[in-house]
């Protein structure tokens, strides 16, 4: 248990941070499984570079393709998503640099 009272969990091998990151990671097989989403990756990384300097790196939970419904056909969206049980002052202050440099909305699943 970490200070934040998250229970690492390990599921197809992989080591999440908290039970809540682990069954979202199934939920999100299952849609890949169903053909949903594709391109699903863990941990993705985003670098945030203010005026050329290398400020901090942004480090998601997920990232994947969600396929849409469009009038006309099939379309897709980038989700970036972030697993959160407690939103620290860094987290806000990285899903705002993520907004402003990359035009980016990270996606939260809370409980």
């Amino acid at each position: 248990m970490n200070k934040y009272h998250n229970i690492k969990t390990v599921v197809d091998g992989i080591t999440f941070d908290s039970k809540l990151e682990a069954k979202r990671y199934g939920e999100l097989k299952l849609l890949e499984k169903g053909n949903l989403i594709f391109g699903l990756e863990l941990q993705p990384k985003f670098p945030i570079v203010v005026n050329g300097k290398k400020i901090c790196t942004y480090i998601a939970d997920f990232k994947y393709i969600l396929k849409t419904s469009q009038p006309q056909g099939v379309g897709s969206e980038e989700i970036i998503e972030d697993v959160k049980g407690m939103k620290t002052p860094i987290y806000n202050l990285k899903k705002k640099l993520m907004k402003a440099i990359h035009g980016i909305d990270i996606v939260e699943i809370t409980k």
